[in-house]
């Protein structure tokens, strides 16, 4: 079955589908990001903060507390396997898309890898492996440039259709 750059052809109804799905999923995904900026400063010592606490540091001026097993599990679970379907039906999409098959490969693989390591290692710095929060960040960047090249291709590629009877009019 060839699935290369068939999205071109879908019927317009599927390209609305397509498009409506992708730009709410983007706006919870960003929205999400703004919640990561407000927490965590955006920034190594903000991420351990947020899950360590920081009730040593006399000059803060919000006080966070570490969190405790269940918090830290919860939020693990619900996301890496909120993540994992939101990047399965991404990459689903991408996988219809024109592009090269090395780079198609790693918009699909290099979310999940990034999940991961990011919550993972939300889990490791919350066991005080201090090191991790470098590669919570590092994840996280790739994560969300990964989502915003794949978005950004999907689109482009919905809305500049060879196929013009099915175009989205």
């Amino acid at each position: 079955m060839r699935l290369n750059g068939i999205i071109s052809t879908f019927p317009k109804e599927l390209k609305m589908l397509i498009a409506a799905f992708i730009v709410v999923l983007s706006i919870g995904f960003y929205t999400g990001l703004l919640f990561v900026g407000e927490t965590s400063s955006v920034n190594p010592n903000g991420i351990e903060e947020q899950y360590l606490g920081n009730e040593s540091d006399v000059d803060a001026t919000v006080m966070k507390f570490k969190k405790n097993e269940q918090q830290m599990l919860t939020l693990v679970h619900g996301h890496i396997l909120s993540m994992s379907i939101i990047f399965f039906l991404v990459g689903l999409i991408l996988c219809t898309t024109k592009l090269p098959k090395k780079l198609k490969t790693i918009l699909i693989v290099e979310p999940f890898l990034s999940v991961l390591l990011t919550f993972g290692g939300l889990y490791f710095l919350w066991k005080e492996i201090l090191w991790m929060k470098y590669i919570v960040m590092i994840s996280g960047i790739l994560m969300t440039l990964t989502f915003t090249v794949s978005i950004l291709v999907i689109l482009f590629q919905l809305f500049s259709s060879k196929n013009p009877s099915s175009n989205i009019k």
